[in-house]
């Protein structure tokens, strides 16, 4: 065998000469049986080839399996789209104007488009936190080199971490930036959207999205914001300095914030950020020489102030936001969305009077426990033009007393479930005879009484409302029947939950937006328009909502007309709601007030609410005043004007530039004369009087002989002084 084998060696030779016959064939060594040398040689060779074929091996399968890995990570990535990149604006709401109230989101945001940055500002960003970013497509391996091997050394300029501007964003788009949340998982799927944002968006896009999309501190979003925050000026208006600053606070808002009393580190970043520019060529080192000896306080707000004054203004407005939200909640948005654009129909002007009179001195509140909920509408269309939610309020989103529906409205009530009704469908006139007599509440022992426990015995319709008293409207309400007083309420937009019936008819559970809208049926003549905050919601996609209310008829207009010309007679000299007078103004209102229980021991007068709702042909206000809790006091009988002078104010400042126009007699009412008395009735409409004798009203007419066409003689006499 060993023949064979060395005969098979000298034919391998024997090959390699034949291939190469310019060589003499190799002189076989002679076999001595010990080990030869260049078998040695070829074996280390062989495990040396082995062992890097193995590792070539293992490192392609590891490739392979790390690809894989990424690639099954890379397919679990969230979708991203231009939406989540391009940070809406914050979502907001807006007076009738067009003027921003309310900022919704938790961060202010107003988007910057790349022509509202200056190239020195993207310089800047572009110089601290990616130098190569137009160099590379989203994932830069250099930096990941270099970012490794500056945190090994413990120092870089600023830029020990690995991910690209492009990545920065994808995390601040899609993903949670709490450290815990840094997986392999994360990055990988970071990176690859990074690829595909590249491939999808220009550099400049990214860049813009990038820098609107950072957090600055003070509840600040995007760089934008950030200097109409700081500074008050747009970006284009900014110093290199204050570039600077900007550019180098979203490492770190907190830390780099301006506003600390100890501002080094702000001035170390926004230097840091100095010397990267001029290393990117951006700037010269004179340039940051210069701007590194300015003051890190140089052209910054006083942002306490502007605090100050935020929160004030959104106090002015609280409750007529609570009520916006909610009503646009009901639309079916979601006001937690952003780039919301919520257009209301909020009058600012007549919002902060009415805002100022109730917590100034003006008026005379009883104490600083007093509440106040007033709800000011246009009757002609329902929208609500103010609202207060209370007074003396320490925090915002508290309660809104102008939407309780709680309290009871006392006589306020006595226009819409009484009267109204009785002239709607039994045609009772204005001089219709009611009783004012000793009664019970039906199918009870308990007597009605008012406030004087007199009687004035048989009375007009129209004396028995301008003086409120109680037995007739009891009486009226049992008339009408309870079916029909709750179908007037419903058209009014007032659902009631049971059949109305005794002690309803002299005070019943609502709030001043019910009573706003009510009433202001019965100023534009007899058409109900349910009282709503929005005029038009914009979406972040730009879509326009515009949103009207349609008017409903909820009387006859005869039954308007007649209800405002007795109620004219309340707002009158000595009358039940005389501090309502605005002299010669055109005005109509109900005053209500609703007192204690024996057993609730309070002084005698003593009252629990005070309500008085008045209208002109252009506004409707109705205003309540009590307290949250009546440990805390009661309103003195002395003070039961409280909301009708606190109406005055308001009514006399909104009227100012509004025509002063009365209302005109529709055709189906006709005036009649009982003496020197304008009454009214439906024209040839048959009514009942109860078997009642006609008797003359005692109380004053809304209008004047001669404003009806009556011919001057007939005249009208004064009210005498009533409970409301």
């Amino acid at each position: 065998m060993a023949n064979d084998n060395q005969w098979s060696r000298v034919n391998r030779n024997q090959n390699l000469y034949d291939n190469h016959p310019a060589t003499e064939p190799p002189t076989l060594p002679p076999n001595n049986g010990g080990p030869k040398k260049p078998k040695k040689r070829r074996s280390w060779r062989r495990i040396l080839l082995t062992v890097f074929l193995w590792l070539l091996t293992l490192g392609f399968i590891g490739t392979l399996a790390g690809a894989a890995v990424f690639f099954t990570y890379a397919n679990e990535a969230p979708n991203i789209t231009e939406s989540d990149l391009a940070s809406e604006n914050s979502s907001a709401i807006y007076d009738n104007q067009g003027n921003p109230i309310w900022k919704l989101s938790t961060v202010q945001r107003d988007y910057a488009n790349s022509n509202e940055i200056p190239k020195t500002l993207k310089e800047a960003v572009v110089s601290i936190e990616d130098r190569r970013f137009y160099k590379h497509g989203g994932v830069d391996p250099i930096r990941i080199a270099g970012a490794a091997l500056a945190n090994i050394e413990g120092s870089s300029l600023g830029m020990q971490g690995g991910s690209t501007l492009t990545q920065q964003l994808v995390k601040l788009s899609v993903f949670s930036t709490s450290t815990a949340d840094q997986t392999l998982k994360r990055k990988a799927q970071e990176a690859w959207l990074a690829l595909r944002v590249e491939k999808n968006f220009s550099k400049d896009e990214i860049l813009t999205f990038y820098m609107n999309k950072v957090y600055m501190g003070h509840g600040v979003s995007g760089m934008k914001t950030a200097a109409e925050y700081f500074y008050g000026k747009p970006l284009t208006a900014l110093s290199l300095p204050q570039l600077a600053l900007l550019a180098g606070m979203p490492q770190s808002p907190t830390n780099y914030d301006p506003y600390l009393k100890d501002t080094s580190a702000a001035k170390d970043r926004r230097d840091t950020v100095l010397q990267a520019m001029v290393k990117y060529g951006a700037i010269t080192q004179k340039q940051a020489n210069d701007a590194m000896k300015v003051p890190i306080s140089d052209g910054l707000q006083d942002i306490t102030a502007k605090t100050q004054l935020a929160n004030e203004s959104r106090k002015t407005v609280d409750g007529y936001v609570q009520s916006v939200l909610a009503e646009a909640s009901a639309m079916g948005f979601d006001t937690s969305k952003p780039g919301l654009k919520i257009y209301t129909n909020l009058d600012s002007d007549l919002q902060q009077k009415m805002y100022d009179l109730a917590n100034g001195s003006s008026v005379a509140f009883p104490s600083q426990n007093t509440q106040i909920g007033a709800t000011m509408t246009d009757p002609n269309n329902g929208e609500v033009v103010a609202q207060i939610s209370g007074r003396n309020q320490q925090i915002l989103f508290g309660t809104n007393h102008a939407n309780l529906t709680g309290r009871s409205s006392g006589s306020s009530i006595k226009p819409l479930l009484d009267y109204g009704p009785a002239i709607e469908y039994l045609n009772w006139p204005t001089y219709r005879t009611v009783e004012d007599k000793k009664y019970k509440y039906p199918g009870t022992s308990h007597d009605v009484t008012d406030w004087d426990g007199k009687y004035m015995d048989n009375i007009t319709m129209r004396t028995a409302l301008t003086q409120s008293r109680n037995i007739p409207a009891v009486h009226t309400l049992e008339a009408v029947g309870g079916q029909n007083a709750a179908k007037f309420m419903s058209g009014l937009g007032i659902q009631l939950n049971k059949i109305p019936g005794g002690q309803d008819a002299i005070g019943m559970p609502l709030s001043t937006v019910q009573e706003a809208g009510a009433f202001g049926a019965i100023a534009n003549g007899g058409t109900y328009y349910k009282p709503t905050y929005i005029s038009k919601i914009v979406t972040a996609d730009g879509t326009t909502h515009n949103y009207s209310v349609s008017g409903k008829r909820a009387m006859k207009s005869s039954t308007a007309f007649m209800l405002t010309d007795m109620m004219k007679g309340v707002i009158k000299p000595n009358a039940t709601a005389a501090d309502a007078i605005i002299p010669g103004l055109h005005q109509a209102g109900k005053s209500g007030l609703v007192g204690f229980g024996d057993g609730e021991q309070m002084p005698d007068r003593a009252i629990k609410d005070a309500w008085f709702t008045g209208f002109t042909k252009s506004y409707t206000l109705s205003v309540w005043t009590g307290y949250d809790d009546n440990s805390l006091g009661y309103i003195p009988w002395t003070s039961q004007d409280l909301p009708a002078q606190y109406y005055q104010k308001v009514m006399s400042y909104a009227m100012q530039n509004k025509p002063n126009t009365d209302w005109k007699m529709p055709d189906t009412v006709t005036p009649k004369i009982d003496g020197n008395i304008v009454e009214y009735e439906v024209k040839d409409a048959k009514w009942d009087n109860g078997g009642l004798p006609t008797v003359t009203s005692v109380s004053q007419s809304g209008e004047s002989p001669s404003e009806a066409g009556i011919p001057a003689g007939a005249a009208s006499v004064g009210s005498t002084s009533g409970n409301n």
